[in-house]
């Protein structure tokens, strides 16, 4: 398990993780995103035109993957889950919102190295605050 800084640091370092959410059949779907963590909640930027978006739309009910490493001993990651919450216009369209503000300029930093976000009209944001999380890493594993 990860110490809370640890995982604070993974989460807000790792660039993609993998969305399941769940279709009108029951059946799970899932799909890799890019997010900001803000320390408590998982900003997720969709596209609102996407499987993804409408399953949520239908049902809230969201898991989360973010995980690294190659070989056995270097596995680490953590499971993220809870019910979703969508923030400012959908599509974003870039009018101002103060609670997406300091997100959009992560998020243009990290992915884009720019510093505020060019909005395309077809993206909106998706908050996760998790009600639960569980994390692993295999580098604190003792090696025989």
């Amino acid at each position: 398990m990860m110490t809370p800084e640890e995982l604070d640091e993974f989460l807000t370092e790792e660039r993609t993780c993998r969305v399941a959410t769940v279709a009108a059949d029951g059946t799970p779907h899932i799909t890799p995103l890019w997010f900001v963590w803000d320390g408590t909640a998982l900003w997720l930027y969709s596209l609102t035109r996407s499987k993804r978006w409408a399953e949520l739309r239908r049902d809230g009910r969201i898991a989360v993957m973010v995980d690294a490493g190659h070989g056995y001993g270097e596995l680490r990651g953590a499971e993220l889950t809870g019910t979703v919450e969508f923030v400012g216009e959908a599509p974003r369209t870039g009018e101002p919102h103060p609670e997406l503000a300091p997100v959009e300029e992560t998020f243009a930093g990290k992915y884009f190295c720019l510093e505020s976000l060019p909005h395309d009209g077809r993206h909106a944001w998706i908050r996760l605050t998790p009600s639960a999380i569980r994390s692993w890493d295999f580098r604190k594993t003792a090696t025989a």
